[in-house]
């Protein structure tokens, strides 16, 4: 009996370390190639005809999961620009009053985003500051250090499409606001934001391509005459 005990007992030690590390990892600690394959030939079907597709979750301890999935049609590079573009968010991303870079350590960044949120004639702002890292055009990391929440963090997940031409983007986020709030609430505003959120940064992608595109344009014959008057 002994020593079935001590075996036991061994067996329980080198478990231990297992069962914490399985408890304490972050839910997003999961590489971009595996979170990019989530997306099913169904989806794609659907994301290419122009669809938003968003998924909802009640996790655990009231926190909201949500997944957000679009088609852009534009190179991961400028959907890549169209995320990190921190100080610009407020010009282009609803419900963000401000935002912008706090601190820029290369791979790492420390930005800030303001915003409104809520349901009906119940209005609130909120704010956060988030550390945000990952791998460059294809996978960005996001965590709130401070702010409005008790649980925001999340990934954005590039995944390319027809060697480059489009990019299939991913968002995922979990999310508990630090105040009273309902989870079918949280839900709810999830369910209305994020489409709004994927559809701007789509627009975003795609406007800075034709801008790109347009650069690269030759001149016509009225173009080169008008530029030629002004250079004499």
């Amino acid at each position: 009996m002994k020593t079935y005990a001590r075996s036991l007992y061994r067996l329980i030690l080198v478990l231990l370390p297992a069962i914490f590390f399985s408890v304490a990892s972050p839910r997003f600690a999961v590489s971009a190639t595996t979170a990019a394959s989530d997306v099913s030939s169904e989806q794609r079907t659907r994301l290419l005809g122009g669809e938003v597709i968003v998924s909802l979750a009640n996790l655990q301890e009231g926190v909201t999961g949500v997944t957000g999935l679009i088609y852009i049609d534009a190179p991961p590079q400028k959907v890549w620009e169209a995320i990190t573009d921190y100080d610009n968010h407020k010009n282009f991303v609803p419900n963000v009053l401000d935002s912008g870079i706090l601190e820029d350590n290369g791979t790492e960044k420390i930005m800030f985003e303001k915003g409104k949120s809520g349901m009906f004639l119940f209005q609130k702002k909120v704010f956060a500051k988030m550390k945000v890292w990952g791998e460059r055009l294809k996978h960005l990391q996001f965590q709130q250090l401070e702010g409005d929440f008790k649980v925001y963090r999340g990934e954005w997940i590039l995944n390319e499409h027809l060697q480059g031409k489009g990019t299939f983007l991913t968002y995922r986020a979990e999310v508990k606001p630090d105040f009273f709030a309902p989870q079918f609430a949280v839900r709810n505003v999830q369910k209305r934001d994020c489409p709004q959120m994927m559809m701007a940064m789509k627009k975003q992608a795609e406007a800075l391509l034709r801008k790109d595109q347009n650069a690269s344009l030759p001149l016509s014959g009225s173009q080169k005459t008008v530029a030629g008057s002004s250079q004499s």
